[in-house]
């Protein structure tokens, strides 16, 4: 299903069975490819007749097939779903108007159907008192996001005017933004730019494209730090931030994100690979099991000091690992 899930209204999402799909159970297909829905969450909204097929009602157990128009309407989260919850934050700047923190790998931002707890948003309305509405209740304070398995810098509003300012910022592209990555493979420049619109695949809702003119214009600017065996570590700095950016942008251009299953990061990279390599990229899929992603540095105008930050985090412990594992092969291989 995506990231962008909104909790105002009800929400739509249209599926067409892909050609060359098999018969298969409809809850299972949709659980296989509706992103954070359980097999038990999806029977529920079929049961709640919130799945149609063609336009018609139809059972858990129906056999979807070529061509078939999958409708399902996701229900807005209750209000008492978003409770305060007392997750530890890493914090490295606060004040009476907005916040920094590192976010870990593996903490999702907001709730979505089936996440309505232990969220980011949890923990900021236990935190915190204040923080913006703009983003609807069930996003209070969120400016800006970061895919659940991505570690890095968030800022976020503790009142609407200051979100606006900052909205603005993002907007108009003057937020510095940086981001670390691990990708497959080796780029013939070694720094370059990427520039295509982004939409939401059309066979696989969990999945973002590319796209000639439909969708979000993205740019991604990209720089080669180290090459190692098998993977390049980049610096990257987006001029804008669509979901899933990085990811797609990495993908389509051949060298997929370190441990991006969606967009082809894990197990199709070591296909074709000799047995040497094999064992080398199994080493390095053992060591990031989610994607090596990190947004690394953060800057803004404070909106209300008219101040600039810019915020630094270290690298996640898990991609200091790889890090330090890919320098020795490097140097063991110079001996």
């Amino acid at each position: 299903m995506g990231d962008e899930l909104q909790f105002d209204d009800e929400q739509i999402f249209e599926i067409s069975v892909s050609v060359g799909q098999g018969k298969e159970r409809l809850d299972h297909y949709l659980a296989e490819h509706m992103e954070k829905i359980s097999r038990a969450q999806v029977q529920k909204l079929i049961k709640k007749k919130k799945v149609t097929v063609n336009g018609e009602i139809v059972k858990a157990s129906y056999q979807i097939a070529c061509g078939d128009k999958i409708v399902v309407r996701i229900p807005p989260p209750q209000p008492s779903e978003l409770l305060p919850e007392n997750i530890p934050l890493n914090i490295l700047f606060e004040d009476d108007y907005l916040l920094v923190l590192n976010k870990p790998a593996g903490l999702v931002v907001h709730p979505a159907y089936g996440n309505p707890s232990g969220t980011l948003a949890n923990a900021l309305v236990y935190h915190s008192q204040e923080l913006s509405t703009l983003s609807g209740e069930f996003r209070p304070g969120i400016v800006h996001r970061l895919d659940k398995d991505t570690s890095g810098l968030l800022v976020v509003a503790k009142n609407d005017y200051v979100h606006g300012l900052l909205s603005q910022q993002f907007a108009e592209h003057s937020t510095e933004r940086e981001y670390r990555a691990f990708v497959w493979g080796y780029f013939r420049e070694k720094e370059g730019r990427f520039e295509s619109f982004i939409t939401r695949s059309p066979k696989d809702r969990t999945r973002m494209t590319i796209s000639d003119s439909e969708g979000k214009f993205a740019i991604t600017n990209y720089e080669v730090l180290e090459e190692f065996p098998l993977i390049s570590y980049l610096r990257l700095r987006l001029e804008t931030g669509r979901t899933h950016q990085i990811r797609v942008h990495m993908a389509y251009n051949g060298h997929p994100v370190v441990g991006d299953e969606i967009y082809g990061g894990r197990k199709k990279q070591t296909i074709s690979l000799n047995a040497q390599d094999k064992q080398l990229a199994s080493q390095i899929l053992k060591l990031m099991p989610r994607q090596a992603l990190h947004a690394k540095t953060l800057g803004f105008m404070h909106p209300i000091t008219g101040e600039k930050l810019t915020f630094d985090s270290d690298l996640p412990e898990d991609m200091q690992e790889l890090l330090d594992f890919m320098n020795e092969k490097l140097q063991n291989q110079g001996e």
